[in-house]
């Protein structure tokens, strides 16, 4: 058992934790200047969570979308303007239907939810076509009633791998330009990345400053492939059910502390 587990088992060690932490993020808040504009952040560890406290898998992703309001509310307190939730990966819609469908469900709901607040604009990013119809009818609802909100823009990646975006940005850009008329040749003359990022399903807006990646897995496992070539990246230990304002803090410390130098 991990001090953590140790920490969620003990009502009394946790208040006075949680005590101390809001002071902690508090002292670290007022000194934050440079903030990221959009944040992108792998959603790591909720059937791990569930494990360690002994609940199902379905409870682990369950307290896992549960935080999602509550770390938006965090990232409209620093100004962050673009958020990138990855929640779906394509290569989780294999996993087993027993887990597969409530994910589906507690996904659909979230995504309502979302919408339903009235302060975030939400953007479905990922492969829709692969999904089932009633999930893929659920996000771009959220889409169309979010449109015009002025708030954070909330890009929520169900279905997504960066190495299909890519694909379908090529094959996007292939059909634009025979709709054109344009040959092969013509095209990889003109051809360049600009044309590329015009595809992707994140076209219009700015590329992620910082990725976090929680549950103390360092990798991106495809995670905004294109798009993250000169991001910060921040992994922390936590599960993300138990990813706390600190820590998130602390990722934006971290962040204002790099020297980002954008390939220069």
């Amino acid at each position: 058992m991990g001090l953590r587990d140790v920490v969620e088992r003990t009502p009394g060690l946790r208040t006075l934790l949680d005590n101390a932490y809001r002071v902690y993020g508090r002292r670290v808040e007022v000194h934050l200047a440079n903030t990221p504009h959009h944040i992108g952040v792998i959603l790591d560890g909720n059937r791990r969570w569930a494990r360690a406290t002994g609940g199902t898998t379905a409870d682990g992703h369950q307290r896992g979308a549960d935080k999602i309001s509550e770390f938006l509310g965090w990232c409209d307190e620093t100004h962050v303007q673009v958020v990138t939730l990855w929640m779906l990966s394509t290569d989780n819609l294999s996993r087993p239907a027993d887990e597969l469908v409530p994910l589906l469900g507690i996904i659909e709901d979230t995504v309502r939810r979302l919408a339903a607040d009235g302060r975030w604009k939400v953007h479905p990013v990922g492969a829709l076509d692969l999904l089932p119809s009633r999930t893929s009818d659920v996000l771009k609802e959220a889409a169309e009633a979010t449109a015009d909100i002025d708030g954070i823009t909330v890009n929520v990646a169900v279905g997504y791998g960066g190495r299909h975006e890519i694909a379908d940005a090529v094959r996007s850009l292939l059909q634009e330009h025979a709709g054109r008329g344009t040959s092969i040749e013509e095209l990889a003359e003109i051809l360049d990345v600009e044309h590329i990022a015009e595809h992707l399903y994140t076209k219009g807006q700015p590329d992620p400053d910082l990725v976090i990646r929680t549950s103390g897995e360092q990798r991106l496992s495809g995670f905004l492939l294109w798009q993250s070539a000169h991001s910060e990246f921040y992994f922390c230990e936590a599960y993300w059910p138990a990813f706390r304002k600190v820590d998130f803090l602390r990722a934006l410390r971290d962040y204002q502390l790099r020297n980002r130098r954008l390939g220069l």
